[in-house]
């Protein structure tokens, strides 16, 4: 077990994805209502504490998390040198697709509903893969996304799709609000009062953690589990700015 997994049901994971192998932490907890795969951006990884933060919030919410490296660790160092895969989204989508099939067959995640939480290129990654699983994945949450590098694929995303930016992230912020326009299933957008792109400012990752909770247990949970999380989702956004379109 790695010396960074703190919790009893967490293990270090080596998940297979082509030819090559991708470091993860996977954490399934008891009776677990549903399953979060975690796409990083740019230069982050399993470890990045800001994923880790939510995976946690996730965790104690009832949800199972897979946090996996989307490059190798010689990848990652060719991209730090070149920069020439940190946008190459089409293998960032391929990798969490074989992430995702690979957490269907585990013990204690095997069927369960499974969701998407993705940062910056990351995001873009979880909605192109969404698009290609269909049904297979039942949400999708993207903190500060890149929505907009997914391309043709978010008119094929029909996973119900939380998209949070920073008020202050005003770039990305425009480039979401053009994709949400562009999306054709149930989705919201939601902003964050004052906040930058990595969420730094005091309280506003919390309120991202919780957004991201509630989404998750609308969307991923059956039964009279949604009725309360949607109820939670309003509590959790009432200092956000919220824009819904719902099919």
């Amino acid at each position: 077990m790695e010396s960074d997994i703190a919790t009893a049901h967490a293990r270090g994971v080596s998940v297979p994805s082509g030819h090559v192998e991708l470091q993860g932490i996977l954490e399934v907890p008891d009776a677990a209502l549903g399953f979060v795969l975690f796409a990083h951006g740019a230069g982050s990884s399993r470890l990045s504490p800001r994923n880790r933060q939510v995976a946690g919030a996730l965790r104690r919410a009832g949800f199972g998390s897979l946090l996996f490296d989307l490059l190798t660790g010689e990848e990652e160092a060719e991209d730090q040198a070149s920069g020439s895969l940190r946008f190459d989204v089409p293998l960032l989508a391929r990798r969490l697709v074989d992430a995702t099939l690979w957490v269907e067959v585990q013990e204690g995640a095997r069927g369960l509903p499974i969701g998407y939480f993705g940062g910056s290129t990351g995001a873009a990654a979880a909605l192109i893969a969404a698009g290609v699983l269909e049904d297979r994945v039942s949400a999708v949450v993207s903190r500060g996304g890149r929505p907009d590098l997914a391309g043709p694929a978010l008119e094929r995303v029909t996973a119900p799709t939380l998209l949070v930016v920073g008020e202050r992230d005003e770039p990305v912020l425009d480039l979401n609000r053009l994709a949400f326009a562009r999306m054709h299933c149930s989705r919201e957008l939601a902003v964050i009062p004052r906040a930058t792109h990595l969420f730094q400012e005091a309280g506003a990752l919390e309120q991202v953690a919780q957004l991201a909770a509630t989404w998750f247990g609308m969307y991923l949970p059956s039964g009279s589990a949604r009725p309360k999380a949607r109820r939670e989702l309003h509590s959790a956004a009432s200092s956000a700015e919220i824009r819904a379109a719902r099919m």
